[in-house]
């Protein structure tokens, strides 16, 4: 069975209630074949409630973040009061997340492993920075990244749960983007990886997606690739017509299964 195409948009902090509300009634009138995409957005936490409120059933809202438990932690999101919202997705490992608030792998590891436990499904974030690119070290800083995550997980089925992101560090927010072939490059190794250190069944059917200055006008290419299942968006999902676009792009890969 093919992989259900993916497509995430990450708002960051950015964000108002009329600039959301303007998105939302786009997206809610717009043609998406969402029996071949699976449509994901994740607002500031502020926005949450409002966009669930109003945006059509068959698109999900994650969270952009949450913290390993409840209790004293001014500030943060427990895995379980996300759930209890009636929220499904969370994004972790955002490099955002790991380079200003000093986030280590082993740290985003836990968070994935406390997000199963409370039973949200994850977007797990990858990625190498341009230094390390350019010491030739992508596959050791994804490997390291990788294992941290399967450290925290005692079952083979949690991986079911996951959507992993390969996101270069080098091409978030840069204009810059891997090419077709540099990215595919990488979900191969990942999907590899995965056969190697976890299982074959994991390999095959996990959704390996792309972000990293994704837009309209790479999307198609990008999405023709063998291993890229998808997007996780930034900056072009806060432009709805853009971000439908990207969300449609899916449908060249479809069409050569």
């Amino acid at each position: 069975m093919p992989r259900l195409f993916f497509v995430g948009g990450n708002w960051k902090c950015n964000g108002s209630r009329e600039a959301n509300r303007g998105f939302i009634e786009e997206l809610n009138r717009a043609e998406l074949p969402t029996d071949k995409v699976e449509v994901v957005i994740a607002p500031m936490s502020l926005h949450v409630e409002s966009v669930v409120r109003s945006i059509r059933p068959e698109i999900s809202i994650a969270v952009q973040n949450v913290f390993i438990n409840k209790g004293a932690f001014t500030g943060e999101l427990s895995p379980s009061a996300v759930k209890d919202f009636g929220l499904d997705w969370a994004i972790i490992g955002h490099s955002e997340r790991r380079q200003i608030f000093g986030e280590s792998d082993e740290f985003v590891g836990k968070k994935v492993e406390a997000c199963l436990r409370a039973s949200l499904k994850v977007i797990a974030c990858i990625g190498e920075t341009e230094s390390e690119r350019k010491a030739n070290k992508t596959e050791e800083v994804i490997f390291r990244q990788l294992s941290a995550i399967k450290k925290e997980l005692t079952r083979v089925q949690d991986w079911h749960h996951i959507v992993l992101a390969y996101e270069p560090v080098w091409a978030i927010g840069t204009g810059l983007t891997a090419t077709p072939d540099q990215a595919q490059q990488v979900h191969e190794t990942i999907r590899r990886w995965l056969a190697s250190n976890v299982n074959s069944d994991v390999a095959d059917t996990i959704r390996i997606i792309y972000g990293g200055s994704v837009k309209a006008s790479n999307a198609r290419d990008l999405a023709s690739k063998k291993d890229i299942d998808g997007f996780l968006v930034g900056g072009a999902s806060l432009v709805a017509a853009e971000f439908i676009e990207i969300a449609r792009s899916h449908l060249l890969k479809h069409s050569r299964l």
